[in-house]
């Protein structure tokens, strides 16, 4: 059995974790150990092997280390499981009030053979509240002859009190590239023949587990006749072909439902595991949306990178988002449904129905106007008139300029911005006369008026009229509504016709009904 034969025999051949390894060993080189060490972490990713070299650590003749010289009696032992201070208790097993106050009621008893006690307690979670209180009377008061190693997978059903006292160790999933390259250096020095591929997908299956790695590659090497090539992998793991995902994507993104039904199909006869169909399709949608929103970010996996690359030039940002949201609830109802390959074909349909079609018909983006083929939002722009005469014949400004619509037709054919645009959009025109203007500003806006911004509107004026302009500033409440007022009550207008538009599409509505969603008034930006 490959798990035991290679299970790591110091930090050294220790693979990942070495922000935990690191802590050990300088803690082991500066003789400043605890006396309770808590390693938390999934299944398989290393929290009883590190116990164990731990405890072979401590207990080497050699001596305190953070390098076993692996030969002496004490080492030997550990390896072997049969070292006698060395007490595993499954906790699981051993849960009972009773069990646990036996077995600390040989704390007290000095090591039969080596330096220390080590007492390491597998999934010490499983304790009832009675053991862990058993358990807490000793962590209290320890004897220094004794060393607590307790493993978990479940840290939160730890009680504080037993957290407080224990040093924690957090360990991580391991990278499948991390994985892969020790599965394919096990095969080498096994002499094992193997294909690359075939190892990266025992690595991906095996979910950041070294030991199901291990143990998947020993179902592997059985089920290839001593070999671990891809497609007996492949065909032992129910591993979806990410062809076949790509090819699903492709037709989804050209709105092909008997394209992506054959596509099923063909997932079908592969016999592969319609959860990591769905499982890859969640994956590379995740690539796509990356290469998205940071083109040039490095991609660990780079197979199949030029058509993750591809398809993001196909889907539109919002569709990827979405299609990654029906695919995770797809995986997630796979079990609901009578048979899986409904749920796949269902979740292929729901995507088609969210995309956008060659002619333009689509859920409603932003205002959902036009493109979204559902209730269109008013317009409410209007083409303006053309700007008013310059001058009369006599010299005077054109007298409709003091007319509200004149004036923000002036306004904006000023084209101003800044503090001169603010001042003109919130003030009114009170009085023209020969080559001179009087303006009104609401005081509410008095901070607009500065010299500066009354030098660019009076320049800008004398550009619009052909000659200087004067101009006089005057503080008070407007007449009638500034082009600044008339502005924003249109774009409130426009906003809640949009709004409207969105709301009372009936592919919105179903949208929001399958995610249990709403739509944000606050995101909705109304377009021309």
């Amino acid at each position: 059995m490959l798990a035991r034969k290679w299970r790591p025999r110091n930090f050294e051949q220790l693979v990942g974790q070495t922000h935990v390894a690191r802590a050990l060993v300088n803690a082991l080189d500066a003789d400043r150990l605890h006396h309770a060490f808590l390693f938390t972490g999934t299944r398989g990713v290393g929290k009883t092997t590190l116990a164990r070299i731990l405890a072979k650590c401590i207990n080497c003749e050699s001596g305190v280390s953070s390098k076993p010289c692996g030969e002496c009696g004490a080492c030997v032992e550990i390896d072997a499981g049969r070292f006698v201070d060395l007490l595993e208790v499954d906790a699981a097993s051993r849960s009972k009030v009773d069990e646990t106050r036996e077995l600390m009621d040989n704390v007290q008893f000095t090591p039969a053979r080596g330096r220390y006690k080590v007492y390491l307690i597998d999934e010490v979670h499983m304790f009832s509240e009675k053991s862990f209180n058993a358990l807490l009377k000793t962590l209290e008061e320890p004897p220094p002859h004794v060393k607590f190693l307790l493993a978990t997978t479940d840290p939160q059903k730890l009680p504080i009190t037993v957290l407080s006292r224990c040093l924690k160790f957090n360990l991580k999933r391991l990278p499948a590239g991390d994985i892969g390259a020790y599965l394919e250096r096990i095969l080498a020095e096994e002499g094992i023949e193997f294909e690359t591929s075939a190892v990266e997908l025992v690595a991906r299956a095996a979910e950041g587990s070294m030991r199901d790695a291990l143990s998947l590659l020993d179902q592997a090497i059985a089920h290839g006749a001593g070999t671990v090539m891809e497609e007996e992998a492949r065909s032992m793991l129910g591993a979806v072909d990410r062809s076949r995902v790509i090819e699903l994507l492709d037709a989804v993104a050209a709105h092909d439902a008997a394209g992506a039904l054959e596509v099923v199909a063909a997932v079908a006869s592969d016999a592969a595991d319609y959860a990591d169909v769905l499982g890859e399709l969640v994956n590379v949608l995740h690539r796509i949306a990356v290469r998205q929103a940071v083109p040039g970010a490095a991609d660990p996996d780079p197979d199949p990178a030029e058509a993750c690359t591809r398809l993001a030039g196909r889907f539109s940002p919002e569709d990827v988002q979405l299609h990654y949201e029906i695919a995770l609830r797809g995986r997630r109802d796979l079990a609901l449904v009578p048979d899986p390959r409904l749920g796949l074909e269902m979740t292929v349909l729901r995507m088609l129905a969210f995309t956008p079609h060659a002619d333009g018909a689509a859920p409603p983006t932003e205002t959902g106007a036009g493109r979204a083929g559902g209730a269109a939002v008013p317009a409410t722009t209007s083409i303006r008139a053309a700007a008013p005469a310059a001058e009369s014949a006599d010299g005077r400004l054109d007298p409709a300029l003091t007319t509200p619509q004149g004036w923000r037709d002036l306004v904006e054919g000023l084209g101003l911005s800044g503090l001169a645009g603010e001042l003109a959009a919130h003030s009114v025109l009170v009085e023209s006369g020969a080559r001179r203007l009087k303006i009104g500003l609401d005081p509410g806006h008095a901070a607009l008026d500065t010299p500066g911004a009354r030098k660019v509107l009076r320049e800008a004026l004398a550009a619009r009229f052909g000659g200087p302009i004067e101009l006089d500033v005057v503080l008070d409440v407007p007449s009638h509504e500034t082009p600044a007022a008339e502005r924003a009550r249109d774009e409130a207008s426009r906003r809640q016709a949009a709004i409207r538009a969105i709301e009372e599409d009936p592919r919105v509505r179903t949208l929001c009904e399958t995610f249990d969603t709403r739509v944000d008034p606050a995101l909705v930006q109304p377009v021309d």
